[in-house]
């Protein structure tokens, strides 16, 4: 996620909000859910485009009330709830939304999160070793002092992809063993004393963080929950775009368009696709296999938005239930 700002401050603009707005065609009298609120800039250009209503969903509290004192710009048609997305289906039906037209999501940390020191989100800012994006839970500090060496090295593996995983995990337990672990600074300090900065200049400590928000917010399974929820909510037609920031949730988001648009892998990258690829079971038609990504006007502006690519597709009739 890489909204920003509170309704009375500056205005942020998200990662793709164009392509996002695009996508999703917003229409009057539509219902759509910005089921990753955070500031509201998903929101507001919703609300701006089409005579519709937004459901909001954050699980930070924070971003619900401002999105709630944001809501006073736009009537009765902007309604913030706070909640994870995995749960939307059951957020929404408590208060009488069984169906809607479209849904945003804009996977993992938003920026005024990661901008906010007391969060501990960030290496850059010195602040508590926290990164939790609710108020329940395990934080990274409980993480980092609590855990085994070969726990802590598979985490940093799996979820940050990071190939020094043993030697971090294991000089982050050399350091706990003279003192608690509490502070970002700490943490960044020590993952930097035995990983070297590469030579795109990305700070040593990036894959250590995120594999450690991942993990202490469940955001894998998060995003498997959302996609299920929103394939059960979209009407035919409704449309569902996925802004993801790295390739574990890419791969998950490809993933599931994939095996509910019955669009296998061509036999080679270098034949079109077939129209007929579509099955006619297909819970979701993916008009765009590779997505879309950030344009190079908005990566100068924004440098956030390199990472990022909008996965999007349009709802069927067909039917779907999830597991549960």
């Amino acid at each position: 996620m890489s909204d920003v700002s509170a309704a009375s401050g500056p205005r942020h603009i998200p990662v793709l909000l164009e392509e996002v707005v695009d996508v999703l065609a917003p229409r009057d009298g539509a219902v759509y859910v910005d089921a990753t609120f955070g500031a509201g800039g998903y929101s507001r250009a919703l609300l701006d485009a089409a005579d519709c209503t937004v459901w909001g969903i954050d699980r930070d509290p924070d971003a619900a009330a401002a999105g709630n004192a944001m809501a006073a710009d736009f009537g009765n048609r902007l309604t913030v709830l706070n909640g994870r997305f995995g749960e939307m289906k059951s957020l929404l039906a408590d208060v009488g939304v069984h169906q809607v037209d479209g849904i945003a999501l804009d996977i993992g940390v938003s920026s005024m999160q990661i901008d906010d020191p007391a969060r501990g989100f960030s290496f850059r800012s010195d602040g508590p070793l926290d990164m939790r994006m609710g108020q329940d839970g395990l934080s990274a500090a409980d993480v980092v002092n609590q855990l085994a060496e070969k726990e802590l090295a598979d985490i940093i593996f799996r979820y940050g992809e990071e190939r020094a995983s043993r030697k971090i995990a294991h000089a982050i337990v050399e350091l706990r063993e003279q003192s608690p672990i509490t502070r970002t600074g700490q943490l960044a300090s020590v993952v930097r004393s035995v990983v070297r900065r590469s030579k795109d200049g990305i700070d040593p400590a990036t894959r250590t963080f995120q594999a450690l928000r991942i993990y202490v917010n469940d955001e894998l399974a998060e995003l498997d929950r959302g996609l299920t929820a929103a394939a059960t909510l979209l009407g035919d037609g409704g449309r569902l775009a996925v802004v993801s920031f790295h390739s574990l949730e890419d791969r998950r988001v490809k993933t599931f368009f994939q095996s509910l648009s019955g669009a296998g892998p061509r036999p080679s990258r270098h034949l079109p696709q077939a129209a007929t690829d579509v099955a006619d079971d297909s819970v979701f038609r993916v008009p765009e296999r590779q997505g879309r990504k950030a344009s190079a006007a908005e990566i100068a502006c924004n440098p956030r938005a390199r990472s990022a690519r909008l996965r999007w597709g349009i709802r069927t009739a067909a039917d779907y239930r999830d597991a549960a």
